[in-house]
């Protein structure tokens, strides 16, 4: 019996390390929780962050946050004496218009957003137009994303809609356009309508640091907002975890579990 427990106990100590070496130096499962970047991740995408792409960092150390049971430890706290060099082991640049997986520089939470500058750029919203270096990001009007009102995710959050308040069981519906990057980079970005942050005045992007926005411009905490009013500023090149390449797995529900609201037609699809 003595024995039987020993093995069972080295056998769930040994999936631990290996899950652990897993998630440390190859993929970090993320699932996405908010809308900021609909429609390109929708809320209930689940996919695996490449952390190969860019080299590794202290933020390439795992997170456990289970609120449930009261367990928040995250990459600082195991690897927090790598921090400060703003460096990464076999790092590579990202590239603009990557959907990139990063710790917010003030509260250590991952964030998921679209790298938009690089560092030594200018950046300017003017009338939701992004312009890079003086020179404006093409966009193109690409009818609307429209989705059903009702409370989305383990968090029930509701859209936001530029038809305005519809009700519940509604569609609602923002205006959609391809954007395409200096590089290339083509994809879509939702328009709700005016807002404060569709003006900005001129970002210029520190040495070693990158510049992010959601796709679902609207409704996103990035670096439009800096750090000192609770954004997310500019985000150092060692607070990157990886990069974001497909999607997995799929639920419209509050749960997984609620196998009728899986999106079957989201498995395996390219994140572009």
């Amino acid at each position: 019996m003595l024995h039987t427990v020993k093995e069972t106990i080295k056998t769930v100590v040994y999936a631990l390390l290996i899950a652990g070496v897993f998630r440390t130096f190859f993929f970090q499962p993320f699932w996405i929780p908010s809308g900021s970047m609909k429609d390109t991740l929708l809320i209930g995408d689940f996919l695996f962050v490449n952390k190969m792409a860019y080299g590794y960092s202290y933020a390439s150390c795992p997170s456990i946050i289970i609120p449930r049971f009261g367990i928040d430890v995250d990459a600082e706290d195991f690897c927090g004496v790598f921090k400060g060099g703003n460096d990464r082991l076999f790092g590579s640049e990202p590239e603009r218009g990557d959907v990139v997986v990063f710790r917010h520089p003030v509260t250590g939470r991952d964030f998921i957003k679209r790298l938009i500058g690089l560092p030594g750029d200018q950046i300017q919203l003017r009338n939701g137009v992004v312009f890079i270096n003086g020179e404006a990001a093409a966009q193109n009007q690409d009818g609307f994303f429209i989705e059903t009102m009702e409370h989305q995710g383990p968090e029930g959050l509701l859209p936001q809609c530029q038809n305005g308040a519809v009700g519940i069981g509604s569609d609602c519906q923002k205006e959609r356009f391809i954007e395409t990057l200096p590089n290339g980079v083509s994809h879509g970005i939702l328009n709700i309508g005016r807002r404060a942050l569709d003006n900005t005045g001129v970002f210029t992007v520190p040495e070693g640091q990158y510049f992010f926005m959601g796709d679902n411009r609207d409704n996103s905490s990035d670096s439009r907002v800096p750090q000192a009013a609770r954004g997310v500023g500019f985000v150092p090149y060692e607070d990157i975890v990886g990069r974001a390449d497909r999607i997995m797995f799929s639920s419209a529900g509050r749960s997984m579990l609620a196998f009728w609201t899986w999106r079957s037609d989201r498995y395996f699809k390219a994140i572009e």
